[in-house]
């Protein structure tokens, strides 16, 4: 692939970018116009959407739960391509229990991989696009960011978590050409939407297919999100200087700002 910069190219990291959102991202990103590296523990996956990508591309294989391994990412693109400009912080998880079910150890993973690493990313980020003069940052979140509900308390606990990150740290960089934002999800048809659908069914006894339907129900457009629809609100991030310090949701309409 050609590494010619334009004039608008930006160096474009995306964290989770294996699968659903996290790919439709760099799909987006790179039809753009943009060079994109992509991060994910799983390296197989991280080729596959790297052959499909138009630009230029980074495959570079990370947990982000681990400090060496996200300081390790920043150096790959830093020494391939200079400072990332644009952090889409997608990579996450959810789980299912009740608060008293809830153990330790399912609360620090929702912390550490969907609070603590967005944090580190977003801190090792900063320095270069301050300098800069010109930044983005979008955490991929979700409506638990926005309220709660019953079966995922360390989730959305998590996810409400980031989203003050996102506001506080937007307020800090706004006179600085960097923003910071959040893109809160509903119901996305991803693989993790499917285990989703599999805890209900195992927990329920519905049919995989009803269980399905027991989450688009939740929006009020009965569907769910299409991960292409969430890149388009994160493109919105990147593209528009103005909206800084946001959750935008995607999500049919369940939650009405």
């Amino acid at each position: 692939m050609s590494d010619t910069v334009t004039a608008t190219q930006r160096t474009c990291l995306v964290t989770g970018a294996g699968k659903g959102i996290g790919r439709a991202v760099a799909q987006a990103l790179s039809e753009q116009g943009h060079r994109v590296a992509l991060a994910a523990r799983g390296e197989a996956e991280l080729k596959e959407v790297a052959a499909g990508l138009p630009g230029p591309v980074l495959v570079v294989p990370t947990d982000v739960t681990d400090p060496a391994q996200v300081e390790a990412m920043f150096a790959v693109v830093e020494r391939e391509w200079g400072p990332v400009e644009v952090l889409v912080a997608n990579a996450g998880a959810g789980a299912a229990a009740s608060v008293v079910d809830t153990t330790d150890e399912t609360w620090q993973r929702m912390l550490d991989l969907n609070l603590t690493a967005p944090f580190r990313c977003l801190r090792r980020a900063l320095p270069g696009m301050l300098d800069a003069g010109f930044g983005r940052v979008v955490v991929v979140a979700s409506v638990a960011a926005k309220r709660g509900e019953p079966m995922i308390s360390a989730y959305a606990a998590s996810k409400h978590g980031v989203l003050g990150l996102v506001r506080s740290a937007a307020g800090e960089v706004a006179r600085r050409g960097v923003t910071v934002n959040a893109v809160c999800p509903g119901y996305v048809d991803t693989p993790m939407t499917d285990s989703s659908v599999e805890q209900i069914a195992a927990r329920t006894g519905r049919s995989l297919d009803d269980a399905r339907q027991v989450l688009a129900r939740q929006q009020p457009n009965h569907r769910l999100v299409d991960p292409d629809e969430v890149a388009r609100a994160v493109l919105l991030c990147v593209d528009n200087a103005a909206v800084n310090g946001q959750g935008i949701n995607v999500d049919g309409g369940a939650v009405q700002s």
